[in-house]
């Protein structure tokens, strides 16, 4: 999660309400520009009228807004019900704003679901709050003791463990269904009609899974009901995202549901603590990385909108950095058609909402338009291609990054800080269970994911088995062979090597291979991977240490699965990798 930046101010203050503050080298002329383009959306979303769909006779008609309507069940109980969204058109329609418009209209009524109390009341049964609670308050310690003046609250903390918790506990991904009578594997063959029960929740399309072992049809049904899925707890990401929306709801956060015209979905939450939405994709365990599709997966982007209960947004600048790129490809609907729909539909949402919510919705509108207008620059990471969905389709729809297979130097060298220098000591851990690593010798400093602290990695990834309780670091998927190193020097702050201790664990299945390695410019040894903390005196005068694994072999199609570094089970509390040195004076 990025932090926010401080800039000096340059304040927009209209009408007394809204602060917005600029860089303060931002030039004269462009500012201006942003100042009118805000004074004009304003303007028009205060001042426009709605605009209805036109009855048979051609006159406007008054369409009832969208709201949730609880009525008394025969029983004695009650009953939620939607209401039917209203339609609005904007004449002539194109035939491709026609079915613009039934994609806005179909998920704007869709949204209204995660409203349900009794759909959130059910995603709250099953989802551990009290233990994400407490992991998030935990990790907000850790940050305000890192960093005093933080601004990130506890429901930041507690977006990044649901996201989190979702990938790797709750939600599968399926490729193609295990067989269901035999447990072969099944292959994809076209598509079979939905019966009553799965047209009942949302299944127009049922996919045909067929076992060629024993000829056994195995139907995938892509329910559509978020409350179906938190049973079915499975499917692609158009399922993540339809749950994973559900479930931020369920806990009080704020969340909209994202989509996108080049065939993918994903879910924002907004940030009260630094008043802005972030990107968040269940599918990637990704939060904050809006560049990721764009930069990352090579996605031609188009339109993008995000829905809610209160708005519908086109927040398709939030995602690109090549904004000229995306206008040239906007074809599919005039500019001015999609700005009068989109205002149209939020016009009848908000219009039974209170006064005070209307103007807390406009002030987060005009933030963002301030954010689209600012200029991106990708961070590394967002520089990474797909890592959901098999590899095959990943590069079939163009999404896996061509840093999939090729080594990535990360670079990242671990460097004895003022306090391992007085206490002539470095204490390194890692959890493959919480994906950290603990710099015991630097007052515990947390260093978050696998990636952030190694020095050389090539076609290495993070494994969660949610069937087995099981995580560890793979191969990826595909690949023959793979390679991590972390790196340590000291000579650099004057200091030399007196000992190292080592200790790491691994496991291997059918005729899999890992070779561990501890090397300096003048040494090289064998690790053993028992782990047991072991001793290697060799390197006694050394200034500098690479700790090394490489990873080959194995049988099949899942010979990437047969070596792995650090498994362990999903409840573990044991350190998979831990290094010790002494240091002394050069």
């Amino acid at each position: 999660m990025v932090k926010q930046r401080r800039y000096s101010y340059i304040t927009f203050i209209p009408q007394g309400e809204t602060h917005l503050v600029f860089p303060k080298k931002a030039s004269v002329e462009k500012l201006k520009k942003v100042r009118d383009h805000i004074a004009s959306e304003r303007d028009k979303l205060l001042n426009r009228s709605d605009v209805a769909a036109p009855a048979a006779t051609g006159t406007a008609q008054p369409a009832p807004s969208p709201s949730l309507v609880t009525t008394s069940r025969e029983d004695g109980g009650a009953e939620t019900r939607l209401t039917t969204l209203p339609r609005i058109y904007c004449l002539p329609l194109q035939a491709s704003e026609i079915k613009f418009y039934k994609t806005l209209q179909s998920n704007s009524q869709h949204v209204l679901m995660y409203e349900l109390p009794e759909l959130q009341q059910k995603a709250s049964e099953h989802i551990p709050v009290s233990e994400l609670k407490a992991r998030a308050q935990e990790k907000l310690q850790q940050a305000r003791s890192l960093e005093s003046d933080t601004t990130m609250n506890e429901e930041d903390f507690l977006t990044l463990e649901l996201l989190r918790w979702f990938k790797e506990q709750f939600f599968s991904w399926v490729n193609s269904l295990p067989c269901s009578k035999c447990g072969g594997k099944t292959e994809a063959k076209g598509s079979l009609t939905p019966s009553a029960d799965e047209l009942q929740w949302g299944a127009n399309r049922v996919e045909n899974h067929y076992c060629n072992k024993c000829q056994h049809i195995n139907r995938f049904p892509r329910y559509n009901d978020p409350g179906k899925l938190l049973e079915a707890r499975r499917g692609r990401c158009g399922e993540w995202a339809n749950c994973f929306t559900l479930c931020c709801r369920a806990l009080g956060l704020e969340a909209r549901y994202v989509w996108d015209s080049t065939d993918h979905v994903w879910t924002e939450v907004f940030s009260s603590s630094q008043n802005r939405w972030l990107h968040c994709d269940p599918c990637e365990n990704a939060c904050d990385k809006p560049l990721l599709y764009e930069v990352g997966w090579g996605k031609k982007l188009s339109y993008i909108i995000a829905f809610s209960k209160d708005e519908v947004v086109d927040v398709t600048w939030r995602y690109s950095c090549k904004h000229e790129e995306v206008i040239s490809r906007r074809k599919d609907v005039r500019e001015s058609w999609l700005r009068e729909t989109i205002a149209g539909l939020n016009k009848m949402r908000q219009q039974a909402l209170p006064e005070q919510r209307k103007k807390e919705l406009l002030g987060r509108l005009i933030v963002e338009i301030v954010e689209f207008m600012s200029p991106k620059t990708p961070k590394s990471d967002e520089l990474g291609g797909r890592v959901s969905g098999s590899l095959a389709w990943r590069v079939a729809r163009g999404e896996a990054s061509l840093q999939l297979l090729q080594t990535k130097t990360k670079s990242f060298v671990f460097v004895p800080t003022e306090k391992e220098k007085a206490d002539k000591r470095f204490h390194l851990q890692y959890s493959v269970v919480d994906d950290c690593y603990t710099r015991v010798s630097n007052d515990n400093e947390v260093i978050r994911g696998w990636e952030n602290g190694v020095w050389r990695t090539e076609s290495i990834c993070r494994k969660v088995e949610n069937d087995w309780k099981m995580v560890y670091l793979a191969r990826t998927e595909g690949t023959s062979s793979a390679n991590i190193g972390w790196k340590f020097e000291c000579a650099s702050v004057g200091l030399g090597i007196e000992s190292i201790s080592v200790r790491t664990g691994d496991q291997t299945f059918n005729n899999g291979e890992i070779n561990w390695k501890l090397r300096s410019l003048e040494t090289q040894v064998e690790v053993n991977s028992d782990k047991n903390l072991n001793s290697y005196p060799e390197f006694g005068n050394a200034s500098e240490v690479v700790l090394e694994a490489d990873l080959c072999g194995g049988e099949g199609n899942t010979a990437w699965q047969h070596t792995q570094l650090f498994r362990e089970s999903l409840g573990a509390t044991e350190y998979s990798l831990e290094m010790i040195i002494t240091l002394k004076e050069l």
